[in-house]
This record gives structure tokens, C-alpha cells and sequence, in this order.
């Protein structure tokens, strides 16, 4: 499994796959200001909602290599066939997507909070928020993408299937910006549930794939 890991990662990181995720996240995060105006107060209100629906459409982003590309080269069969369980295949997939997505969007807030004039307390929440809430963010992705990685267009249908799931991370998320600490541990008990849950779902859609 540290195998597995090891190579998901080097995978997320690959042809600049990582610095896909940063480039979208800081795009989307940049794109907001110019809907909204440039009033510096209305930014600073909004902004901590903003970096947590920009993190979540990038978190996203790289759903159709997550699964796909080792149900197509049989990778998931020699590993079935080896006794491995395709749930613990799955929780190793969420901590190499996790790795791979989560500290560059992290350092990339930074940035995005600058454009969006947060405050330092706002920019710590954020921080907070999202090591909380990505994990979460990547046990949904990685189920995501073994539920529609036998599905032509799969890109399209995993933001159906995901985007909807993942509104309580970002409702919680974007709560605990207002001080809250009880959105903290709202969002911590989602994210918890999501880690524990998905590489059930994930494998058992991994093995309905296979057959």
C-alpha cells in the first residue's frame, strides 16, 4: 500500500498536475473580485467563501486520474488478484490525493487571500478550515471518480455527483470564518465522516468496475 501511495503521488505531481490544481485555484479565487467589484470591505467578507469554492472546484479537477487510468490498465485486477482489499486500494488513493492537492492549495491561499484583502485572523481560519475539510474533500474525490470511472464524460458526471455532496464541507467551512469554533467541529465531524466512509463506497464501486 505505501507502494501504491508513493506512486499516486508522484502521479498527482507529474506533468505538473499539482500546479494545474494551484493555477485553477488561484483563477477561480481571482476571478471573484471581478464579478463582485473591488469595494476592499465587500472582498473581506466574502473572501474566506470564496478560497473554500475555489478549493472545492480544484479539488475536482484532477477526479478522471484518480481511478480511471488504473482500471483501464488492469492495475486494480493484479492487485484484486494479490488479495489486496480494493477498500484499503481506495484509502490509499485518498491519502496520495490528499498529499498531492491539499499542501500546494494551502500555500496557495496565501496568495489568494492577498488578492482578496483578508485579514491575517481570516486567513488563519482559512488555513485551519482547509486542513481540516480537504481530507474530507479527497475521500469524496477518490469515491467520485470509482463511482463514474467505467462512464464515458466522466469529468462532467463527477461534478454532478460530487459538487452536491460536498456542500456541507463548504457550508461548515465557510461558517468557521465567522468565529464560530462549533463550524470547526462540524466541519471536522463531516470531513471524519467522509474519510471513514468513502473507501468502502470506493472499493466496492472499484469491484462492480472490475466485473
Amino acid at each position: 500500500m505505501i507502494a501504491l501511495i508513493l506512486r499516486d503521488i508522484r502521479r498527482g505531481y507529474a506533468g505538473g498536475g499539482a500546479t494545474l490544481v494551484v493555477i485553477f485555484f488561484l483563477l477561480t479565487a481571482t476571478l471573484f473580485p471581478f464579478a463582485i467589484g473591488p469595494d476592499p470591505a465587500l472582498l473581506a467578507r466574502v473572501g474566506g467563501g470564496v478560497v473554500w469554492a475555489a478549493a472545492l472546484l480544484a479539488a475536482l479537477l484532477p477526479v478522471e486520474r484518480l481511478v480511471a487510468p488504473d482500471l483501464e490498465a488492469g492495475v486494480l485486477d493484479q492487485i484484486a488478484v494479490r488479495g489486496r482489499s480494493m477498500a484499503a486500494v481506495a484509502a490509499a488513493k485518498i491519502a496520495a490525493h490528499w498529499i498531492a492537492f491539499a499542501p500546494p492549495l494551502m500555500l496557495a491561499a496565501v496568495v489568494a487571500a492577498a488578492l482578496l484583502d483578508l485579514s491575517a485572523e481570516t486567513l488563519e481560519r482559512v488555513e485551519i478550515g482547509l486542513a481540516i475539510g480537504t481530507p474530507g474533500l479527497a475521500a469524496l474525490a477518490v469515491a467520485t471518480a470509482a463511482l463514474t470511472a467505467s462512464f464515458r464524460g466522466a469529468g462532467a458526471l463527477a461534478g454532478l455527483v460530487m459538487l452536491p455532496l460536498a456542500v456541507p464541507l463548504l457550508i461548515f467551512g465557510a461558517g468557521a470564518l465567522d468565529g464560530g469554533e462549533g463550524a470547526f467541529k462540524l466541519l471536522g465531524a463531516v470531513s471524519l465522516l467522509l474519510v471513514a466512509g468513502a473507501p468502502f463506497v470506493a472499493g466496492a464501486a472499484m469491484r462492480t468496475a472490475m466485473e
